[in-house]
């Protein structure tokens, strides 16, 4: 089961620092930041953007590069998000509290259920898009880092340390650069853990978002796969 827990975070989060500015009253900073997530949230209908990911293996020091356009969706209390990536070609589904893969050029496709956990993964799905800010104080401890220009945009910088072990033995520590004009992420780093918390040495996730744009139409079929006949379906066990 903890492999099963283990692959659908990892997925689910596909998820260089400039010019950081030091922090300055780090609880009123906070609190500003986690307000503008709140009032985003309140409006919040759908995003889709331009998304470029990073997984760093640091064994290897070798970097892995995806790329592609990421939607997320929330409809009632039900919340949706969906990847296109290319190159290599790979759709991720998450609706109704599972998880969806589909690699094309095998044809296959994985599927993951969040099971008893979905409020968790839900949270995750719309980290920085749509969640509430006050609302990751009930898992994370956070902490307020300043301001740091991301990708042109001067963004606020958050880190989290998840509360619960079961998510700390994957994910040891998460930053997020938060737009405060729109209260959405504009990049999002993801450690694995490692020993005494060096992370210069971890396996990190580091995903990219560009060209956002916010409360658009997105249509039906975007959620949906395009598999054909003989496309197998596998549901890993761990």
């Amino acid at each position: 089961m903890r492999a099963v827990f283990k692959s659908f975070v990892l997925t689910i989060l596909t998820l260089g620092w400039q010019s950081l500015a030091p922090a300055q009253g780090d609880s009123a900073g906070l609190e500003h930041v986690l307000t503008q997530m709140d009032t985003a949230a309140k409006n919040f209908k759908s995003a889709e953007a331009a998304v470029a990911q990073d997984q760093y293996d640091s064994v290897i020091n070798e970097t892995d590069t995806e790329k592609g356009k990421i939607y997320f969706r929330r409809e009632g209390g039900a919340v949706q998000m969906a990847a296109d990536f290319v190159d290599p070609e790979k759709k991720v589904i998450y609706s109704d509290g599972k998880l969806q893969v589909y690699l094309p050029r095998i044809d296959e496709v994985n599927e993951y259920s969040a099971g008893q956990h979905r409020s968790e993964f839900d949270s995750f799905v719309v980290l920085g898009f749509g969640g509430s800010g006050h609302d990751l104080q009930k898992s994370f401890n956070l902490k307020f880092l300043g301001s740091e220009t991301v990708g042109g945009v001067a963004a606020e910088k958050l880190e989290l340390i998840p509360e619960s072990a079961r998510l700390k033995n994957n994910i040891a520590r998460i930053l997020l650069w938060i737009d405060p004009t729109r209260g959405v992420s504009v990049q999002q780093q993801f450690f694995e853990p490692v020993p005494n918390g060096d992370y210069s040495h971890a396996n990190y996730r580091l995903v990219k978002y560009s060209d956002i744009e916010m409360n658009q139409k997105i249509p039906d079929s975007v959620f949906k796969l395009k598999t054909t006949g003989k496309t197998k379906f596998v549901s890993p066990q761990g």
